[in-house]
Parts: structure tokens; C-alpha cells; sequence
């Protein structure tokens, strides 16, 4: 595989490639650097409907044959919104790679945005969120963000609530789509069977129709936390969910690479100490696991788990012992290996794949403004020291910056307040 390569065009477009000329498949981007968090509170959700909508039907297809079109020539073709990026993305045969560039090009310039496409559409997103607010597991990440920034674009819904999915009208979704969805945010990547030359060939055709300007900037996150805060959703249900969240650094902030090492320590896998402690040990939940997310201005850690009601005190005890001893003591020479090995393995494995490359490009260009090489990051975290984890988790793993949300058939907290209460002993 050759180097990736970025070629920006004159309007500010940017058109960046991974050269993988032993595979049979190419996967094609087209990259927005915006999302949720770029919504006023008025029009949350707007980023997340203008997703959906782009694949109801252009001036030249219908939504039958926007699918058809990929669909019949083997490939297939998906989308996504996040809180900064929105991705539509497909793949089929390398030598269909234009045909690709054609539909998803077709889709963000010329969608009609029809009045009954809206009205159906906005049912379909009230029904996925439904869909959501029925998963616990999914809804309990929702209080927490919803926690760990509140009031804010970071901490509300990415789908929008019933009440701003009925106000967005056409014009407002459209003003919003020109205002943000310019050539400065813009990124169309592609990895796979082809040459970096033909894909920016293939793009000067289409760039002129672009919408020029600078990529817009969010609302900064604001944190005005001093002590641990506590959401409970009571609800029926067979299992308690749990979600433990810190505020962390931006994705630029050069701890990330060590709080990535912590992270495979303490509960990304089933090596594990969380996974270890509480399943494999002690049999107190089907699943407990950590997360790391990192924002253009801030980033969180989150342990998630499911488990019975009852054993909730004693995996909270747990789970915080666990935090005391990474702040207190620096890991093992052997688990600090196997993290690190563990995650350069990850990333190597799945850049394997067309898709993940072109993953990859889409947001490294957007994160960082380049693409970061894979030899890189595996430099950085070869670099990492055990103090460095230690000193990462003394800066993270402190009360002023923990929150806990809980989907429940409990009716309060008071079951095991006493737990709560060592939340105030991570300075």
C-alpha cells in the first residue's frame, strides 16, 4: 500500500486517497466536518435529518434508484452523523469507483428536500429514536452526555427531540445545509483499487458545484462542574444500566496516547481489569467495558455496564477501586505491554480494509488537518511511559469531573449512597 495522498482544489475541497492496489473493492467517502454540536438548540437534530433526507431522491434519481445505483452494481452505500462529522460513504468494485463518486455526489447537490419526503422522513426519525429510547443501553450513554455537558450541543441528542424535529422546516434545513456544508468542511476520500490521480480527476468535474467557504466552527464546550453529579432514569426493565463518565483532553492534547494505553488496562477488553474483576471473577454483570471519545475541544472516558440491580454498589465499589489504583500505582510491565501491543494490533488489522482506510483519511483530515501516518501513532505510543498512565489518570479520575447516569428500576440513589460518597475521593 503507498502513502496516502491529499490534493486540494482551489475552492478549498480536499480530495485525499489510500492506494491499495491488491484489493478487488474501493470504499468512497464524502466527508462533512459537522454535526450535532454544530446545531443551536432551536434546530438540534437538523444535521441527523438532512442525512436522511439526502437519500430520498435528487433531481435525477428517486430514492428507488439512489440505491439501485449502488446496489446493482454490487456495492452498497451507508451514512452516519456525529457530533462533528457527517459521512456518507459507499463501496462496490474498484472499477466502479466513479460510478460511486456520481450517486453520493448527486445526493448532496442536487436532493430535493420534498415536502413529503420531510413529513415521512421526520415519522422515521421519531421511530428511530423511539427505537433508542427503548435500548437502555443506548439511552443511558444519552443522560451522561446529557450530564457531562449540559445545556450545550455536546450534551444533547444527535437525533433531536420531538419537539425541534417538528419545527424544521425545508428553508430552515436548507439554510442550515448552506451555511455549513462548504467546501472548507468538505472531504471526499477513497481508498482501494485505484489511482490517486483518477480520483481527483473525477472530482474537478463535479467541484465547481460545491458550495465555497470556511469549514464553521462550534460552540466551545463549557464545564462548570466542582462535585460529582448523579442521573437516574427509573424505568422497568430486566437489567440496570450503568454509565460512569469523565472529561478528559481534546483530540490534539498530547495525553491522548498514554489515556489510550489506560483505556485497554482498565476495560477495553476481556484482558481487562474491569472485565476481569467484575465478570470473570466475581460474576457481577454480563458486561462492563471503557471508551474513550475525543472532541475538537474536549473528550470523555466512559465505563459502561449491565447488570442486576443488587450488584450495583458493589460494581460501583469496584469499578472505583479500580480508578483509585491507576491514579495510586503504575500498571504491571506486562499488562503495559500487552496494551500497548494490543492497540497497535487493532489499528493495524483494520486498516486491512478499504473501508477503514477511507475512514481513516476522512478523519484524520478532519481531526488534525493532515493525514496522521499509522507509523506515527505507532511511534507515539511506543513512547508512552507507565508514570505517563499514572499521570493521566491522576489529571482524569477526579470528582469534579465524574458523572454517573443509570437506567434503573430504581427508584432513587439512597440504596447505596455510601458508594457515592467515595466519588469524592478521587482529587
Amino acid at each position: 500500500m503507498s502513502l496516502p495522498r491529499v490534493t486540494r482544489l482551489p475552492n478549498g475541497l480536499a480530495v485525499a486517497s489510500a492506494e491499495m492496489p491488491h484489493m478487488a473493492s474501493v470504499s468512497l467517502g464524502l466527508w462533512v466536518g459537522v454535526g450535532a454540536r454544530y446545531e443551536p438548540a432551536e434546530v438540534n437534530g437538523v444535521c441527523h435529518f438532512i442525512e436522511h433526507l439526502l437519500f430520498k431522491g435528487t433531481t435525477r434519481r428517486s430514492a428507488k434508484a439512489i440505491s439501485q445505483a449502488v446496489e446493482g452494481i454490487g456495492g452498497y452505500l451507508n451514512a452516519w452523523t456525529s457530533e462533528e462529522n457527517t459521512c456518507f460513504y459507499s463501496r462496490a468494485r474498484h472499477d466502479r469507483l466513479e460510478d460511486l463518486l456520481d450517486v453520493l455526489v448527486d445526493m448532496f447537490l442536487h436532493s430535493r428536500f420534498s415536502p413529503a419526503d420531510l413529513a415521512k422522513e421526520r415519522e422515521v426519525i421519531k421511530e428511530e429514536r423511539a427505537m433508542y429510547l427503548d435500548q437502555p443501553a443506548h439511552y443511558v450513554q444519552e443522560l451522561l452526555n446529557a450530564s457531562l455537558w449540559p445545556r450545550q450541543p455536546l450534551g444533547r441528542s444527535i437525533t433531536g427531540t420531538p419537539r425541534t424535529l417538528d419545527a424544521l422546516s425545508r428553508n430552515t434545513m436548507l439554510r442550515f445545509l448552506r451555511a455549513h456544508y462548504v467546501t472548507g468542511a468538505i472531504v471526499i476520500a477513497a481508498a482501494g483499487n485505484l489511482h490517486h490521480a483518477q480520483l481527483v480527476k473525477a472530482v474537478k468535474r463535479y467541484a465547481r458545484s460545491f458550495l465555497a467557504g470556511p469549514r464553521p466552527r462550534p460552540e466551545p464546550a463549557v464545564n462548570r462542574q466542582n462535585q460529582p453529579r448523579v442521573r437516574l432514569h427509573t424505568k422497568k426493565t430486566e437489567q440496570t444500566q450503568l454509565a460512569l463518565g469523565l472529561r478528559t483532553c481534546p483530540r490534539r492534547d498530547e495525553r491522548r496516547f498514554a489515556l489510550r494505553l489506560l483505556n485497554t488496562i482498565l476495560g477495553e477488553n476481556m484482558s481487562s481489569r474491569l472485565f476481569q474483576e467484575v465478570r470473570e471473577d466475581r460474576g457481577l454483570a454480563y458486561s462492563i467495558y471503557s471508551t474513550i471519545s475525543f472532541f475538537n475541544d474536549t473528550g470523555d472516558f466512559v465505563i459502561s455496564a449491565g447488570l442486576d440491580a443488587g450488584n450495583l454498589p458493589r460494581v460501583l465499589q469496584l469499578t472505583l477501586r479500580e480508578l483509585s489504583r491507576l491514579r495510586e500505582e503504575l500498571p504491571t510491565a506486562a499488562e503495559f505491554r500487552r496494551a500497548r501491543d494490543y492497540v497497535i494490533g487493532q489499528m493495524d488489522l483494520s486498516l486491512e480494509s478499504t473501508e477503514n482506510q477511507m475512514m481513516w483519511l476522512g478523519e484524520q483530515l478532519l481531526g488534525f488537518g493532515r493525514v496522521v501516518e499509522p507509523a506515527e501513532i505507532r511511534q507515539r505510543l511506543a513512547q508512552v511511559t507507565p508514570t505517563q498512565i499514572r499521570a493521566v489518570a491522576r489529571d482524569f479520575f477526579r470528582a469534579d469531573r465524574l458523572n454517573l447516569a443509570l437506567v434503573s428500576p430504581l427508584r432513587s440513589t439512597a440504596s447505596f449512597s455510601r458508594k457515592l460518597e467515595q466519588l469524592a475521593t478521587l482529587r
